[in-house]
């Protein structure tokens, strides 16, 4: 019997070296030329700059329960939502799939065999085969998937944040529409008095049929105007149902009654530039791809070097019973190495095309950085102008209110014209409504702020995450 030393030899050697060799490379977060401020150029009236809480739930502090009830069932139970997790388990197994590369093959094998006269043998054998990964080509790829599990774990986050934000947005669309049809409604009733005392007025004498057609006129013009926000706000319901992963009309009774816009909180909390830039999950998606390229390039370098491949086989044979008179062990051992000595430059230009794809991930990582930070202010600027713009028009509103009482006051006594008062009702609804717009937009603004500095997504996923990721 032949001895299976050399092969035992070689199994442990490649158990041991690949045990060794799973452990992948950490590459560093990549940097960026873009010159992070210290603070923001635009400041909030009442924000405090210092780091930010924790914005996973910065619906919350709208105190508003159907709010915070729509998001949380949409976070569960969205599509998109189980989209992005299934990409992550395909992500995962994927990595794992390429690391399995680290180890050896081993593969089982039996041939049955009968002799004159004799019953069935088997002739059982073992096959082994492994390429050890002594320049890090194998590593540099799983370090690659790794990196790539950690994007689809930040699309995940960027998921959560687009759904709560786009929810939070089309909630306080339908809030607004339905304040807009209840001060619509109040105006229709109060011209509805208009066109009666007109026409008391032009039954008296005291004024021409044309009042009444005129008050009769403004009065459809705005009776008009109903069944198009009825119809938004049946769409708008529609939406939130859909978002939450639900039929349509899933909410039409719990929705449909009118209710009031979410408080905006008194004071925000803005946080420094670097610590919004961590908290984005487009920035830190940006940054895996970095990683990702970085290993790639490691793997293209390494293909310069020589490739190892142990391969053996361990055995028994069955020899005729007339010569031996029973089986034998045999084993089998085999080293090679393979070194690409002319390939008409294949692995250089390899190198040089992944360093090109590298380029562009540390470009694009840049314009990321820039983006996210242009989002912010802009979303500061517009959520602060929103409070003067609202303070002003609540002015107007009570301006116009004051102005319509004494048309209609001066129009009973005979000393305004219809004219006047038509005038001032309209503008009564016109400004009532653009406060009610400009409410609205003031949530969705703050909404939009909370989106920018990366809020909407859970911090305890961060232990999905393979590896650690920062901005510098």
């Amino acid at each position: 019997m032949e001895s299976s030393r050399p092969l035992g030899l070689m199994l442990g050697l490649a158990l041991i070296t690949g045990g060794c060799a799973a452990r992948s490379v950490s590459f560093a977060a990549p940097t960026t030329q873009a010159v992070l401020p210290s603070k923001w150029a635009h400041s909030l009236s009442g924000a405090v700059d210092q780091p930010p809480p924790d914005l996973s739930t910065w619906w919350e502090q709208f105190g508003d329960a159907s709010l915070t009830s729509l998001v949380n069932q949409a976070l569960q139970g969205s599509p998109d939502v189980r989209s992005a997790q299934a990409r992550i388990r395909q992500a995962r197994a994927e990595r794992q799939v390429t690391q399995a590369g680290l180890l050896p093959t081993i593969n089982g094998s039996a041939v049955v065999s009968e002799a004159r006269g004799r019953s069935l043998s088997a002739s059982p054998s073992l096959d082994a085969s492994w390429q050890p990964d002594v320049f890090g080509a194998t590593r540099a790829s799983v370090d690659a998937a790794g990196a790539e599990v950690n994007v689809t774990v930040e699309d995940l986050h960027a998921t959560q944040v687009s759904l709560s934000a786009e929810i939070a947005r089309t909630y306080a669309e339908l809030r607004t529409t339905q304040r807009r049809l209840g001060i619509l409604r109040s105006n229709v009733v109060a011209q509805s008095e208009t066109l009666q005392l007109t026409g008391f007025r032009a039954q008296a004498g005291l004024v021409s049929s044309v009042d009444v057609e005129q008050a009769r006129t403004n009065l459809e013009q705005n009776r008009a105007q109903i069944p198009s926000l009825e119809s938004s706000i049946a769409q708008q319901t529609h939406r939130l149902s859909v978002l939450v992963g639900l039929a349509p009309d899933a909410f039409a009774d719990t929705l449909s009654e009118s209710a009031p816009l979410p408080e905006v909180p008194e004071s925000v909390v803005v946080g420094i530039p670097a610590e919004t830039l961590r908290q984005r999950p487009d920035v830190r998606a940006a940054e895996q791809r970095v990683i990702a390229e970085t290993a790639r390039v490691a793997g293209a370098k390494a293909d310069r070097f020589p490739r190892f491949s142990l391969s053996g086989s361990i055995g028994s044979e069955i020899v005729k019973q007339t010569l031996t008179g029973g089986t034998s062990l045999v084993a089998s051992a085999t080293t090679s190495v393979a070194q690409a000595l002319f390939d008409g430059g294949r692995i250089r230009q390899q190198i040089a095309a992944q360093s090109a794809v590298l380029d562009q991930r540390l470009a694009s990582y840049e314009s990321t950085v820039l983006t996210a930070l242009e989002e912010v202010e802009n979303a500061l600027v517009s959520f602060e102008k929103s409070r003067s713009r609202l303070e002003s028009l609540r002015s107007a509103e009570l301006a116009a209110q004051n102005a319509a009482l004494l048309a209609q006051t001066q129009y009973s006594a005979g000393l305004a014209d219809f004219q006047r008062v038509l005038d001032t009702q309209r503008s009564v609804l016109s400004v009532q409504d653009s406060v009610a717009l400009t409410e609205g937009d003031r949530l969705t603004t703050l909404v939009q702020l909370f989106t920018a500095l990366g809020g909407g997504w859970s911090s305890a996923a961060e232990a999905m995450n393979a590896s650690g990721s920062h901005v510098q």
